[in-house]
């Protein structure tokens, strides 16, 4: 099985598209082949020295999810980690946006968690994507941006509820709607309320909710706060303050206010409508077993 790197630098990389896919090889891929971590690291362009980029505590993260969730599916790793993850690597949503980071923390930081998460039961190997892919496949950008777009306010709550079902963090991730607040935050809610409880409620909610956007503005029929610049700044730089975020206690984001509650019950009820009305494979004879 693929090993954590035997070099870890002190601070985060970047490690460009083109050289990132040099070190994804049919043995890493397959989970039976090492990176090797000196080449890498050689490949790799260095980042400014920030507390908020040492590896050492992004990498114990990883272990201790690992450990956590050792004898549990991996999958069950998602929820948990993607909060802490977001609390841990303080990034802008441009430094985010920054594949190169992700491909560095994949095949640099963590190769043996991508395997261990992402290695597929039938087929024995590991989607290349999920070392270099979009920021709904990659391992890490996947679990940051989830946390991202689904945390309300400083609240992570949300985020633990999104990414405790897989098609709704694979295919929420994927919808531009997502990045409205009241909406993602509405779409979490349907999921405490139970009204959505499965894979393929997931993936219907997600699709009648962007087929509904072309024509109802999500924005205008439930207005956000605006987004809170100064806190989500202030909050990065207690990053750079070297701040230890504790790994069993969920964390707390940015001191951002929450999205408006009538915003978010008002598009829940108008989703709850749209979902009833959608085509769910096994809807019925799920229904018929509950009953």
């Amino acid at each position: 099985m693929t090993e954590k790197p035997d070099h870890l630098p002190e601070y985060l990389a970047r490690l460009a598209d083109e050289e990132a896919a040099r070190f994804i090889t049919d043995g890493l891929l397959s989970g039976k082949d090492n990176v090797p971590s000196i080449a890498l690291n050689q490949a790799s362009e260095t980042l400014p020295e920030s507390p908020r980029r040492r590896l050492r505590a992004i990498r114990d993260l990883i272990d201790d999810a690992m450990y956590i969730h050792r004898d549990e599916r991996p999958t069950q790793a998602d929820a948990w980690l993607a909060p802490r993850l977001h609390a841990i690597l303080r990034l802008t949503r441009a430094e985010a946006a920054d594949p190169a980071l992700w491909n560095y923390l994949a095949l640099g930081v963590a190769p043996d968690f991508v395997v261990w998460r992402h290695q597929s039961e039938t087929s024995g190997t590991v989607n290349s994507q999920c070392f270099k892919g979009p920021h709904y496949k990659q391992a890490f950008a996947r679990l940051w941006w989830s946390a991202e777009l689904f945390r309300n306010g400083s609240d992570y709550e949300p985020v633990v509820t999104a990414c405790s079902n897989q098609d709704m963090l694979n295919t929420g991730l994927r919808l531009d709607v997502i990045d409205h607040r009241p909406t993602a935050q509405a779409m979490v809610r349907l999921l405490q309320k139970g009204v959505v409880r499965t894979g393929r409620d997931a993936n219907a909610l997600a699709k009648v909710v962007n087929t509904a956007a072309a024509t109802l503005m999500y924005d205008v029929i439930a207005q956000d706060v605006p987004r809170d610049g100064d806190a989500v700044r202030m909050w990065i730089d207690e990053g750079e303050g070297g701040l230890t975020v504790h790994h069993r206690p969920l964390p707390t984001g940015p001191a951002e206010e929450p999205a408006p509650e009538s915003s978010v019950e008002t598009l829940a009820n108008n989703f709850a409508e749209l979902f009833a009305d959608a085509s769910v494979r096994g809807r019925r004879a799920d229904e018929e077993e509950v009953g």
